[in-house]
Order: C-alpha cells, then structure tokens, then sequence
C-alpha cells in the first residue's frame, strides 16, 4: 500500500552523475517521501472537500473492495496536494507538492543530507531548482561551478529516461498510481477515525517484511484517501492528500533563471 516509489532519490543521482560517492548506497531511493522544510513544512494541511450525501458501507463492504474506492475516487480526481515526511536511518525526507490531471505541478523535495530542490513544470516543461546544499552535493566544491548554478533553475530533462520518476511525479494519474499501488499484500478493516478533520475509516497492510503501513479513507462525499502512514519498521511517517480538485496555478521561471540539463552536465564534468 504505501510505495516505496513516490521519490526516486536514485533517479537524481543518475541523473547528476554522482554515483554513490554522493548517494551513499542509495538507500533513500526505496523511501516513500512527504511536507517539505521552511515555510511549507510548517504549512497546516488544507481539509478534504466538504462531504456530500455519500457514505462508505464499511459494515458491508470487504477490506479489498473499501481500497478499490479509494483508488477509483484517487483515479477521478483532477488535482490534489500530497504533504508529509518519512524518517528513516539517512534522516528525514519531507514532500509538499500539488499537481493535476493536466500534468502541472509545483513543490519542493528535501532529501537528507543532500539538500532540496523545487519542481515545476506547466504540463510541457521540466524545471527543478536545488538550493545550496544541493547543488553543492552534486556540483562539486568548485567555486566557479557553484557560481554558474547558483539559484538557477536545471531544464530539458524530461526526454531523460533515468529522470522518468520525476516527471511522472508531477503527472496526476502516475503519481496516484506510485502512491497506493504495490500490489504487495492484501488489506484488512482497521477503525473509524477523524483525519485531518475528515471521517474516516482506515485500512491495514504488511509487507514481505512484516511492516505495517494504513491508509485512512474519507467515508462521506468522495471516498478520497487522506492519510497513508506507517509506524513500524525503519522507514516511518505520513502523507497528507488534500486540496482535491482545487486549481492548480503554475508560472515557469524567467529564462534568465535557467541552465540547461545538457549544459549543467558539462559544466560539472569540466569542474
């Protein structure tokens, strides 16, 4: 239930070229990810929709077939806003980022012990904009380098195939895919509860490992998902889904403010 897709450190580290000197061994490529730090991590999730008539029948309804509505209404929606971070061993990796059916999306990404990095893309375009630490990271120590990148936003990486869980990221219909479909186990009922000022009823998983993730789904209105979380094992914390179906508003960066992928790739490897 919770995928351990929904940030692919490893694709960035293809993508810069740092190979594990920089990666470690990669660990954080098998990370769920969630809020992002600074102002938006200190933002207080917005409540799902305001519930309909619609209620879940999780008296009648098996555990399988309460998570097939989850992901159906996940399915349907045409925006959304995911929010959380997941600890683990490396420390802490935080996400907050909305995106819609349209392939627009705006967020940040912090990675530990690498730094963070904004994403953009107005459904054509890719642009990713790392701070300091991250791009020292990977740039190198090169003061020229750092220089020439820094508060410049990196583009022209979509056609890259080892970028591919990035850009599918800011792609509604493949993150909510990434988000809830691992096809590992097989859910059981949990309990009622209220999440993020939504009722809800929540839904119970293990892995091949014995770790235990929930997911918790809106019972009235739409049967949205509103939180998954896991508590147990190394990899432990929460994703908020909210702001559904709310307009999603995207402006790309002035073109003074961007470097080109194929240019950032020469100018590390001349550092």
């Amino acid at each position: 239930m919770l995928s351990k897709r929904l940030a692919s450190t490893a694709a960035i580290c293809l993508l810069l070229g740092a190979g594990t000197a920089a990666c470690g061994d990669n660990k954080a490529s098998d990370k769920a990810a969630a809020p992002a730090t600074g102002a938006a991590a200190a933002a207080t999730p917005t409540a799902a929709p305001t519930p309909t008539a619609a209620t879940l029948d999780t008296d009648k309804l098996s555990a399988q077939e309460i998570e097939k509505k989850a992901k159906d209404a996940l399915a349907s929606a045409t925006s959304l806003r995911i929010s959380g971070k997941m600890t683990s061993d490396d420390g802490v990796m935080t996400i907050d980022m909305v995106m819609d059916s349209k392939g627009q999306c705006r967020g940040t990404m912090a990675l530990p012990g690498m730094g963070s990095f904004e994403m953009i893309s107005d459904g054509t375009a890719y642009f990713m904009k790392p701070d300091a630490q991250f791009w020292k990271t990977f740039g190198g120590s090169n003061p020229a380098v750092l220089a020439k990148l820094e508060n410049r936003y990196l583009t022209g990486f979509q056609n890259d195939p080892k970028m591919k869980d990035m850009t599918d990221f800011c792609k509604l219909a493949d993150a909510s895919k990434q988000m809830l479909d691992d096809g590992s186990s097989t859910p059981s009922k949990g309990s009622a509860g209220t999440v993020n000022g939504v009722k809800t009823f929540s839904l119970k998983e293990k892995d091949d490992q014995g770790e235990e993730s929930t997911l918790h789904i809106a019972t009235e209105g739409k049967f949205y998902p509103v939180r998954l979380e896991k508590t147990t094992g190394k990899d432990q914390g929460q994703i908020n889904f909210t702001d559904f179906d709310k307009p999603v508003t995207v402006q790309a960066p002035p073109a003074s403010s961007v470097i080109d992928y194929t240019k950032f790739q020469d100018t590390v490897k001349s550092a």
